[in-house]
């Protein structure tokens, strides 16, 4: 029985190629999503200290307002536009009744406000559009569909789904542009400063109010961004909050406050719970793709719980 689990899975990838790399592109491009996901957790972060617990819900409210507004009857780019604008509108309005009144509070308070921001969302949402799952505009805002077949060797077979090629390089172009802003750009440098001390950032002239609704807007755009790529994959729904909650052992492995690591702990968590379903799944009765990262995280919380990224916080006392 334990040759079984430890030796024939490795027997199958030798073996057959050609699936081991299906299954590690697949693993690539959920890994990739994670990580824009996860991407919005690390904008707030950065500005705030607190973990915006609202991010999953702003994914799907974000793509219910594209879907919506199309079946509407506003034409698809048009509707891009009014959701980016929605999501501005939003920001706008996280900064002036949530983070504002609570400006130097503790930590705790802050994410019981953005718990209460996700139910608020999840009602206004559900309100507005509806509670049906709903097919994402894919080929209206003209994302690639089909696939591509490549050969491994004389019998394998790689397929790779545009949309999925798609998905991996607006991720990668999205993480390397924030990456620039945040290190290059006094804005960026004054979220840093927020992040570290309210009161501090306040005294050297640095507005609160102005870099909470940047980095808000910034994670809407991310979240929509993210909408629009887990629902080209499957339907637009509030099942996709679930889904959201996988970017926490993300950002417990890459850090919470670094970009990159949110990439590198998208990667990990990705490829490793497809090739954990996929080839030790049958051995131990499936299901390991719903626990394993929160089995990876919690290693990774024993050893080093700054994440791989991560900078270690010391408290003077």
């Amino acid at each position: 029985m334990l040759y079984q689990i430890f030796i024939d899975p490795f027997v199958q990838m030798v073996d057959m190629p050609d699936f081991l790399l299906q299954v590690i592109w697949e693993g690539f491009v959920a890994g990739v999503l994670y990580a824009l996901i996860a991407l919005g957790f690390v904008l707030i972060f950065k500005a705030s200290g607190v973990f915006n617990f609202a991010q999953g819900i702003m994914v799907v409210f974000a793509g219910l307002t594209l879907v919506g507004l199309h079946e509407a009857g506003v034409p698809a780019y048009l509707a891009l536009v009014l959701a980016i604008g929605v999501m501005a509108v939003l920001a706008i309005a996280v900064e002036r009744f949530v983070m504002r009144p609570l400006v130097n509070q503790p930590d705790i308070i802050l994410l019981m406000s953005t718990i209460g921001m996700t139910y608020f969302l999840i009602g206004l949402g559900e309100f507005v559009f509806g509670g049906e799952p709903k097919k994402m505009i894919t080929q209206e805002l003209g994302l690639p569909t089909g696939s591509t077949e490549i050969e491994i060797g004389e019998r394998g077979l790689v397929i790779l789904q545009h949309i999925d090629i798609a998905a991996a390089v607006i991720a990668i172009i999205m993480v390397s542009a924030l990456a620039l802003f945040f290190n290059k750009t006094r804005i960026g440098r004054a979220l840093r400063a927020v992040a570290d001390d309210h009161q501090a950032a306040q005294s050297v002239g640095i507005s609160l109010n102005q870099i909470w609704a940047i980095v808000w807007f910034a994670a809407g755009i991310v979240a929509l961004a993210t909408g629009i790529m887990w629902g080209a994959r499957s339907d637009v729904s509030f099942a996709l909050e679930i889904v959201a909650l996988k970017a926490l052992p993300v950002l417990i492995l890459g850090g919470f406050t670094s970009i990159p690591g949110a990439i590198v702990g998208g990667l990990i968590i990705g490829i490793g719970e497809k090739i954990g379903e996929i080839y030790w799944g049958p051995l131990v009765g499936g299901g390991i793709e719903s626990w394993l990262a929160y089995m990876i995280a919690l290693v990774f919380l024993l050893f080093r719980p700054q994440g791989l990224f991560g900078e270690r916080i010391i408290e003077r006392v």
